[in-house]
């Protein structure tokens, strides 16, 4: 009796420490967890409302194919960074269908704001719809999104950038045969460029001192076809141009390639914008007579500042509004500068847009 007792007493006790080991093994941590703080429940909270609050910004940009759009990307990223946001960048390289398609990617993707660098004006109309029906506003950077109910629009004074690339050739050239060579029919900025120039040149062609011999778009701003343009030029006027006015030094590099090929490069004043590196040394060499200087720093940290006040639900208040054809858009332009041989150091250089080194490398 005794050893079933004892035979008993030994089963109740082998039970009762499988029940406390399985009970511990079920409390203690796991591997994974070993030697790792768990944070709380307050804790937990606390880490999803910060990452909530931190304000998501997307950009949609036509193109990072040149110079000018590389330096845009970079300086709005880090601006927008140092507001304490964050931003997605997504490229359609002159793209409208895959633009769209990335924009509304972005809008999936729950950003706070949407900005944009149309390729088409027209195009891009579509996103802003569909951006304000998932709750988003809208800013267009640098190009004017035609016929939509833009929020916002921060660029430069576009129609002053023309004003002063025709300025600077008819101080050069007062009278004789003129070459138009614009940029991207579809990019609003071109047409823009386009009426800044005529505004200055249209005097002069009434008074019979100035003719427009050719006057033509380039698709998509690429040099290859600013170069065709200008072949067809020269062609059709057996090479008798007195000036060339580019719509920005991209397809000024096409045009004053067309020169080179007929021998006239240097000796037919060319203008060009944006300031691209090798617009500016083309300025130094003397095949270039001037390009305009935007100073995209402070057009990407001001299109940030608002982006994020945007987000943030912040009213912004603009002493200008541009019409896009459907509303007058609240506008912040800011005001290009004209460059040539005389002011490059006090501009480009000073500004650290491009290094002394890399301006004036063919004469060291």
């Amino acid at each position: 009796m005794r050893r079933i007792i004892n035979r008993v007493s030994l089963i109740l006790l082998i039970i009762s420490l499988i029940c406390v080991t399985s009970g511990c093994e079920k409390n203690s941590p796991s591997n994974e967890t070993l030697g790792k703080a768990i944070p709380s429940k307050s804790e937990k909270l606390d880490s999803a409302s910060v990452n909530e609050e931190k304000i998501k910004i997307g950009f949609s940009m036509d193109t990072l194919l040149e110079e000018r759009w590389l330096k845009d990307k970079e300086l709005f990223k880090k601006a927008v960074e140092n507001l304490g946001a964050e931003v997605e960048i997504l490229a359609a390289n002159g793209d409208d269908s895959l633009q769209i398609a990335q924009a509304e990617t972005l809008i999936h993707n729950e950003v706070d704001l949407l900005v944009v660098v149309p390729h088409n004006a027209e195009a891009m109309a579509t996103i802003v719809k569909k951006a304000h029906s998932a709750g988003i506003k809208v800013m267009a950077y640098d190009r004017l999104v035609k016929n939509a109910d833009l929020d916002m629009y921060v660029s430069f004074d576009n129609e002053k950038v023309g004003e002063l690339q025709a300025r600077a050739i008819t101080k050069l050239v007062p009278n004789g045969k003129y070459v138009y060579i614009g940029g991207a029919e579809t990019d609003n900025n071109a047409h823009l460029f386009k009426k800044g120039v005529f505004r200055v040149l249209q005097p002069l062609i009434d008074k019979g001192v100035i003719t427009v011999v050719y006057d033509q778009w380039s698709k998509d701003w690429t040099p290859a076809n600013a170069f065709k343009n200008m072949e067809s030029a020269l062609k059709a006027n057996k090479n008798e141009i007195n000036a060339v006015i580019a719509a920005n030094d991209a397809t000024a590099g096409g045009v004053i390639q067309a020169l080179e090929a007929q021998g006239l490069a240097g000796k037919i004043p060319v203008s060009g914008q944006d300031a691209e590196l090798a617009g500016v040394q083309r300025i130094v060499r003397g095949t270039q007579v001037m390009t305009v200087y935007k100073p995209i720093q402070a057009l990407s940290e001001k299109a940030a500042e608002l982006a994020v006040k945007m987000a943030k639900g912040e009213t912004i208040k603009t002493e200008r509004k541009i019409n896009n054809g459907k509303i007058e858009v609240p506008s912040v332009l800011l005001s290009p500068i004209a460059v040539d041989k005389e002011n490059i150091d006090e501009t480009i250089i000073k500004d650290g847009f491009h290094s002394r080194s890399d301006v004036y490398q063919y004469q060291q």
